[in-house]
């Protein structure tokens, strides 16, 4: 699936992070930098914009907060093809801990908000813009938004100064049909903009529905190495590097650098498909009763799983 205008943005440090707390190594970091550089990935997420006011170092790793000093442990001030982006969540981060473009290592900066909260969003991202940051808006949640919100929120967005929103599905619940409704809403409601994919793996279609994102025209596609992300993970980068028949792209430092790191990270940190997972997913829920059953180590009936979350029942 050849299409230059194609842009592939690596969000595995930032993504996999939420596993453990973004608890990685200066080393590990580099090596993905490395690989991602010579792989002829676009961008590479390598964290969290956030403010150390609202959260601990005690708590989180350096690539919570992305600071110039941590980045450039990393990067240093060489040249580099790939591209450094990090994500703001809105109400984690105020405006005066995001530099100037000209004093941050960083390129881009994705802004994340839920549709009931776009105005903040907009502000946040134009307050980045006027940085001299390239912006995107990521819409978190669409699958539980009404469509009537969902069409404020994107009226309120094709008014902006953003030039890429993100698809987002939060939860692992969508299926093609889902995500070609949603691109021909987007992309009919926000002209001259451009659109991007981020998938999760609750159902095993994070790669299937990054592929029909694609079919819809949507140029900016998410992806982590083997899939690492919250929960069930994301659409695997060596999977889409292979389908996107893109010459500028090289398989080979991925599949060295999941070799030497995420296969023997993932017998430490689970991520990945699993039946909790499959079951938040089908549910339109939020993963966050799969991972805690997953970090307990120990299956509950799946059964009565199921059931309870399908009911609304309150989880122990």
């Amino acid at each position: 699936m050849f299409r230059p205008q194609i842009t592939v943005l690596d969000c595995t440090v930032r993504d996999g992070g939420l596993i453990n707390k973004w608890q990685f190594s200066n080393d590990f970091v580099r090596k993905i930098f490395d690989a991602l550089s010579k792989a002829g990935v676009d961008y590479m997420e390598i964290g969290y914009k956030s403010s150390e006011k609202y959260f601990s170092r005690q708590d989180n790793g350096a690539w919570k907060f992305c600071t110039e000093d941590d980045l450039k442990r990393i990067v240093g001030d060489e040249d580099r093809k790939i591209k450094l982006s990090a994500m703001a969540d809105i109400g984690r981060v105020d405006f005066q801990d995001i530099p100037n473009k000209k004093d941050s290592v960083l390129d881009m900066l994705r802004v994340a908000c839920y549709a009931h909260e776009v105005d903040k969003g907009i502000d946040l991202a134009h307050h980045c813009m006027e940085k001299g940051y390239e912006v995107t808006i990521n819409l978190m949640a669409v699958s539980k938004v009404l469509e009537k919100d969902l069409d404020e929120a994107l009226e309120d967005l094709a008014k902006s100064h953003v030039p890429i929103i993100y698809l987002v599905d939060s939860f692992g619940a969508m299926y093609s049909e889902q995500i070609h409704f949603l691109a021909k809403k987007y992309f009919a409601a926000l002209p001259g903009k451009q659109l991007g994919m981020h998938a999760h793996n609750n159902q095993q279609l994070a790669f299937a529905n990054t592929i029909e994102a694609i079919i819809a025209g949507i140029n900016y596609l998410d992806a982590t190495l083997y899939g690492m992300g919250r929960g069930a993970g994301n659409c695997p980068i060596e999977l889409l590097l292979n389908f996107l028949k893109n010459p500028k792209f090289d398989i080979r430092p991925v599949l060295e650098i999941i070799q030497e790191s995420l296969i023997p990270m993932k017998k430490e940190v689970e991520w990945g498909y699993h039946i909790p997972y499959m079951i938040t997913g089908v549910l339109n829920e939020h993963p966050r009763s799969g991972m805690k059953i997953m970090d307990s180590k120990r299956l509950p009936d799946l059964r009565q799983f199921y059931e309870d979350l399908r009911d609304g029942t309150p989880l122990e």
